[in-house]
Protein backbone atom coordinates (compact mmCIF):
# COMPACT_ATOMS: atom_id res chain seq x y z
CA UNK A 1 0.00 0.00 0.00
CA UNK A 2 2.81 2.49 0.90
CA UNK A 3 4.35 1.56 -2.57
CA UNK A 4 1.05 2.50 -4.47
CA UNK A 5 0.73 5.82 -2.42
CA UNK A 6 4.46 6.32 -3.32
CA UNK A 7 4.36 6.03 -6.88
CA UNK A 8 1.10 8.07 -7.00
CA UNK A 9 2.68 10.83 -5.25
CA UNK A 10 5.33 10.84 -7.84
CA UNK A 11 3.41 10.99 -10.27
CA UNK A 12 1.50 13.79 -9.29
CA UNK A 13 4.45 15.13 -8.80
CA UNK A 14 5.96 14.76 -12.07
CA UNK A 15 2.69 15.94 -13.48
CA UNK A 16 2.65 19.24 -11.69
CA UNK A 17 6.21 20.16 -11.63
CA UNK A 18 7.56 18.88 -15.04
CA UNK A 19 7.73 21.18 -18.38
CA UNK A 20 7.08 18.40 -20.57
CA UNK A 21 3.72 20.31 -21.63
CA UNK A 22 0.28 19.22 -22.28
CA UNK A 23 1.34 15.93 -24.81
CA UNK A 24 3.18 14.29 -21.86
CA UNK A 25 0.33 15.21 -19.61
CA UNK A 26 -2.69 14.16 -21.97
CA UNK A 27 -0.10 10.81 -22.37
CA UNK A 28 -0.36 10.37 -18.35
CA UNK A 29 -3.76 11.25 -17.94
CA UNK A 30 -5.19 8.56 -20.46
CA UNK A 31 -2.88 6.06 -18.54
CA UNK A 32 -4.20 7.25 -15.37
CA UNK A 33 -7.94 6.49 -16.77
CA UNK A 34 -7.22 3.02 -18.54
CA UNK A 35 -6.18 2.31 -14.95
CA UNK A 36 -8.71 3.30 -13.11
CA UNK A 37 -11.68 1.73 -15.79
CA UNK A 38 -10.01 -1.65 -15.09
CA UNK A 39 -12.14 -4.11 -13.74
CA UNK A 40 -9.90 -5.24 -11.32
CA UNK A 41 -8.61 -2.18 -9.64
CA UNK A 42 -12.17 -1.41 -9.82
CA UNK A 43 -13.02 -4.40 -7.85
CA UNK A 44 -9.94 -3.93 -5.30
CA UNK A 45 -11.50 -0.17 -4.74
CA UNK A 46 -14.89 -1.20 -4.06
CA UNK A 47 -13.03 -4.17 -1.88
CA UNK A 48 -11.04 -1.31 -0.18
CA UNK A 49 -14.03 0.80 0.54
CA UNK A 50 -16.10 -1.79 1.95
CA UNK A 51 -13.82 -3.32 4.19
CA UNK A 52 -12.96 0.42 5.74
CA UNK A 53 -16.36 1.10 6.22
CA UNK A 54 -16.96 -2.01 8.47
CA UNK A 55 -13.56 -1.67 10.46
CA UNK A 56 -14.97 1.86 11.20
CA UNK A 57 -18.79 1.07 12.34
CA UNK A 58 -16.84 -1.84 14.05
CA UNK A 59 -14.60 1.00 16.00
CA UNK A 60 -17.08 3.24 16.14
CA UNK A 61 -19.15 0.75 18.21
CA UNK A 62 -16.51 -0.65 19.93
CA UNK A 63 -15.65 3.45 21.01
CA UNK A 64 -19.39 4.25 21.76
CA UNK A 65 -19.67 1.34 23.92
CA UNK A 66 -16.46 1.62 25.88
CA UNK A 67 -16.48 5.48 26.02
CA UNK A 68 -20.34 6.44 25.58
CA UNK A 69 -21.01 7.79 29.17
CA UNK A 70 -17.79 10.11 29.06
CA UNK A 71 -19.00 11.53 25.39
CA UNK A 72 -21.66 14.03 24.83
CA UNK A 73 -25.10 12.27 23.98
CA UNK A 74 -25.19 13.32 20.75
CA UNK A 75 -21.65 12.03 19.70
CA UNK A 76 -22.54 8.57 21.64
CA UNK A 77 -25.60 8.22 19.77
CA UNK A 78 -23.86 8.70 16.18
CA UNK A 79 -21.35 6.94 17.47
CA UNK A 80 -23.97 3.92 17.76
CA UNK A 81 -25.39 4.47 14.86
CA UNK A 82 -22.59 4.01 12.51
CA UNK A 83 -21.36 1.30 14.18
CA UNK A 84 -25.04 -0.87 13.84
CA UNK A 85 -25.68 -0.60 17.84
CA UNK A 86 -28.54 1.90 18.05
CA UNK A 87 -30.85 1.62 20.93
CA UNK A 88 -33.86 3.04 18.99
CA UNK A 89 -33.74 -0.12 16.60
CA UNK A 90 -31.99 0.99 13.87
CA UNK A 91 -29.01 -1.58 12.73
Amino acid sequence: MRKLIFIAGVAVGYVLGAKAGRERYDQLREAAERVRSNPAVRNAVDSATQSGREAAARAAGVVADRAGDRLPGAVTERLRAVGGHDERGAA
